[in-house]
């Protein structure tokens, strides 16, 4: 698992710089979007001095919020590339299938609790500039399914 772990880590910190500073297009997957277990990984970038209150937001609020709604968290990271470091999350989350994946982010975004906690850290200005998206699907070798 600790294998796993520290190859997942090294994927999201792959992607998560590659695809910084363009948005990311999801590809389809056929396998993962007709039912099996998929993750998602995520990169938020926040806008100069806000990374502090976007963490604040994931610790207190949003991981509990995501489980609520039947998403998974696997980890979360801050690149060590110093000018990512300031402003960057990457995280990954596990899904039963893409559509539960879409009805989890439905729920999430229309979740009275959300929308209350996404309002009040944001009153001193935005605290998410960007988010970025992919869909990964275990390889039939992977240690993490």
């Amino acid at each position: 698992m600790k294998n796993a772990l520290r190859a997942l880590v090294l994927l999201a910190v792959f992607l998560g710089g590659a695809a910084f500073g363009r948005r990311m297009v999801t590809p389809g997957a056929a396998h993962a979007e007709d039912g099996g277990r998929v993750f998602e990984l995520r990169t938020y970038t926040a806008p100069d001095g806000k990374l502090d209150e976007l963490h604040a937001r994931f610790r207190d609020h949003t991981m509990r919020i995501f489980e609520k709604h039947g998403m998974t968290s696997v980890g979360y990271w801050v690149p060590q590339d110093s000018v990512l470091s300031k402003n960057t999350i990457v995280y990954i989350l596990a899904h039963d299938s893409r559509e539960a994946a879409r009805r989890s982010w439905a729920a999430f975004g229309q979740d009275p609790e959300w929308r209350k906690v996404a309002r009040e850290s944001e009153a001193n200005g935005r605290i998410v500039e960007r988010v970025e998206s992919r869909f990964l699907e275990p390889t039939d070798y992977s240690p993490l399914k």
